[in-house]
């Protein structure tokens, strides 16, 4: 009888850890949406696109670069807000005034890309 109970418990707990898997998945989806929404808001559009390098690099070359650096967000957010130059060329990005927890959402979303 105890083995079955184990089983039992086994198998509800990976049911569980399966649902949690795709509410996080759906979340994922829905953060992806508000960040586009706000790339388009907050005109990241004039000068970036996803695909390729419009006047600063495309999204997808921007997660490339740093994919697997664990400062990436930070840095990058940091960058977002306040400006930065010369990693990407000569043209120098200016700051952004948008809140911190935006700058956030849009550079967790380009590094997903």
């Amino acid at each position: 009888m105890r083995k079955g109970k184990g089983m039992k418990k086994s198998i509800i707990t990976m049911a569980a850890a399966a649902a949690l898997g795709l509410a996080a998945q759906a979340n994922a989806a829905v953060d992806a949406a508000k960040a586009q929404e706000l790339a388009k808001s907050r005109n990241c559009l004039t000068c970036h696109m996803v695909d390729k390098k419009l006047v600063g690099p495309g999204f997808k070359e921007i997660g490339k670069k740093y994919k697997g650096d664990s400062g990436a967000v930070g840095n990058l957010t940091g960058k977002v807000l306040n400006g930065g130059s010369g990693v990407w060329g000569a043209i120098p990005m200016p700051p952004n005034p948008i809140k911190k927890e935006e700058a956030t959402l849009l550079v967790e979303w380009i590094l997903s890309l």
